[in-house]
């Protein structure tokens, strides 16, 4: 959970960060599976942080979001706001009645024709989670996409370049990927696979509980047991991971006129798995760095601890690209 405060020149003020652990059958897949555990955290968040806001935003990925770039023959704004469901039918594999769809209009094209990025997500996943906040005290002002949360929070810090750069966001079972080229998000995939891999594979090799086995994966010593021990465990679940991610690479380039990469930027809870940055690196030959999503975000260090700050800061990409939103933007 993060709330900032827009400052003047475009930047922003942390004014609250916070996070809290949830069972992993709370959430399975992106689909929210017991809601009083979500609405309980939720609710401890804002008690504990004195959160005062009362709009909130919440994000969505997996296989209830479809995100498509359409072309459609040139038409007015009115035109396309009329038109736009019965042109999403033919790309959507859902009933149309049964999504939620929104449009942004990329390229005018060369007069005959436009870029458009459509967006559909399923009303009762969209429901499941506004649901959860207004349990929770609060009001859902908006709804994004996790792949282009973590974009804002991207351009914010960093800024957009003329690269070619693949945002990979490793969540709990989602790793979802954006590819930025030229200033433009050209390509977007969900893919399942995350950080429960990891520890799943931790749990059988040491027969370890799930809360031991995370906490080894990120590089904490527990009891007997050394990072040393599963470095080969975690090895191997990067492995798996980076081939999963060079079959989205390698279909980015055949269907597109972009035929490299240039540098990847990891985010999610998962992105600070040791070695995984080694990994990828020697798999694409390319720059791989972790993403600090509060870079450029000014916060006082009286009110928070750098050092948490940092440690977390992965993991809060998707919060921090949703801060940044305003409503109706």
């Amino acid at each position: 959970m993060v709330e900032l405060k827009p400052l003047k020149n475009d930047e922003f003020q942390l004014l609250h960060a916070a996070i809290a652990d949830l069972s992993p059958e709370a959430i399975v897949d992106g689909a929210i599976m017991d809601a009083s555990l979500v609405v309980d955290a939720l609710r401890r968040l804002i008690t504990e942080n004195n959160i005062k806001n009362p709009a909130f935003g919440g994000s969505l990925s997996g296989h209830s979001v479809i995100i498509k770039k359409i072309q459609l023959p040139s038409m007015s704004e009115n035109e396309l706001t009329e038109s736009i469901q019965w042109e999403a039918e033919q790309y959507i594999p859902f009933d149309i009645n049964d999504v939620n769809l929104d449009y942004e209009v990329l390229d005018a094209g060369d007069g005959e024709t436009m870029d458009v990025l459509l967006v559909a997500v399923k009303k009762d996943r969209i429901a499941d989670y506004t649901s959860a906040l207004v349990q929770a005290g609060r009001d859902p002002v908006l709804v994004d996409v996790d792949v282009f949360a973590v974009q804002n929070a991207y351009e914010v810090n960093y800024g957009l370049g003329d690269e070619t750069v693949a945002l990979v966001n490793v969540g709990a079972s989602v790793m979802n990927i954006n590819v930025l080229h030229a200033r433009n998000s050209i390509f977007w995939r969900d893919v399942a696979f995350g950080g429960n891999q990891y520890t799943e594979a931790i749990q059988r090799e040491l027969n370890l509980p799930r809360e031991d086995a995370e906490r080894l994966k990120l590089g904490e010593r527990v009891g007997d047991h050394s990072v040393q021990q599963i470095m080969g465990v975690l090895n191997t679940v990067s492995e798996d991971l980076a081939a999963e991610l060079q079959k989205t690479i390698d279909f980015f380039v055949a269907t597109s006129s972009v035929d490299r990469l240039d540098r990847v930027v990891l985010s999610g809870g998962s992105a600070q798995v040791l070695n995984l940055e080694e990994v990828l690196k020697e798999r694409f030959q390319v720059e791989v760095e972790i993403m600090n999503p509060f870079r450029n975000i000014r916060y006082s260090e009286s009110d928070f601890d750098p050092e948490w700050i940092n440690r977390h800061a992965p993991a809060m990409a998707v919060a921090v690209g949703l801060a940044v939103r305003t409503v109706g933007d």
